[in-house]
């Protein structure tokens, strides 16, 4: 098993290591750190995560799962404890590549790759790149098709993509500290504490670029989102877990039927949890993936 070390980079301060014991390893990708967490041993299962989330929206997951499994979750660059550099193009095609330069660089084999939010059109490229690498994939709220008929989302991130979006997401930190509680059905799971660990990696208007850039790709990132969607066939003969929460406010629910109509082969499971389900049900999640596996 190839493993790169784990980096002395130096934990924030501000990172509660109870809620988040993991062991910081780095890669250099693009001329920037991109932060990941390597837990475990055994077949393994790669976590990739949207936004304004990281690698730490996995944590209950990753606790529960690296006992039997290697667990591997990045933060794209631009998120979490990944640096965030300006000259970085924050694209979701440019955060695929990134996913599939590190899945390279550490010669992961029959992978469990489970999605999240952006991280189904970004991880999802590499399933549909390499499928027979791929031996589980696990859905949780996302899309991977061209948005272009979703009037609301078109018209919201149209309207983000101007001025007034920039002001919005790089000084107000929209994302972290609107849009983050938003995703939650039940708030009572978004403690004052939580919500700090995804507030802090976004506590500069620089640091928020990459979360604006998502904002943007809502609309700019059609043909790229629609050419994934014509290539699903390769999606066929991997084994699939669809994750929902069924309370999401952020991606309306006829995501997960259309998903439901194109892959009736795929095992449901739908919990009365709102858009950041891993968070509000992180055990029954990683059992549901656990007994998936």
């Amino acid at each position: 098993m190839t493993n790169t070390a784990a980096t002395s980079m130096v934990s924030p301060k501000w990172l509660d290591r109870i809620l988040y014991p993991f062991k910081h390893h780095t890669l250099e990708i693009e001329g920037a750190q991109l932060h990941y967490v390597d837990e475990g041993e055994g077949e393994p299962i790669v976590f990739v995560h949207g936004t304004p989330t990281w690698s730490f929206v996995w944590r209950q997951q990753l606790k529960s799962l690296s006992r039997n499994y290697r667990c591997i979750a990045p933060d794209h660059i631009g998120f979490g404890l990944s640096e965030k550099p300006s000259g970085f193009a924050y694209t979701p095609a440019a955060h695929a590549d990134n996913l599939e330069q590190l899945i390279n660089h550490l010669q992961l084999k029959n992978i469990t790759l489970v999605v999240h939010d952006f991280g189904g059109p970004i991880g999802l490229r590499y399933a549909l790149r390499h499928p027979a690498n791929v031996k589980n994939l696990v859905i949780l709220n996302t899309w991977m098709w061209s948005l272009e008929e979703e009037k609301r989302i078109m018209k919201i991130s149209k309207f983000m993509a101007g001025s007034v979006g920039i002001f919005l997401y790089l000084q107000m930190g929209f994302s972290p500290n609107v849009l983050l509680a938003q995703g939650y059905h039940d708030r009572k799971h978004l403690t004052k504490d939580i919500k700090q660990h995804y507030q802090k990696p976004l506590s500069t208007p620089a640091s928020r670029f990459g979360t604006w850039q998502f904002a943007k790709a809502l609309h700019e990132s059609n043909p790229y989102f629609a050419e994934l969607w014509q290539q699903r066939e390769k999606l066929r003969s991997i084994n699939k877990l669809i994750l929902w929460g069924e309370k999401d406010k952020l991606l309306p629910i006829h995501f997960l039927e259309r998903l439901e109509h194109e892959f009736p082969e795929a095992n449901i499971i739908k919990y009365k949890a709102g858009h950041f389900l891993q968070e509000e049900r992180g055990g029954e999640v990683a059992d549901a993936i656990k007994q998936f596996i």
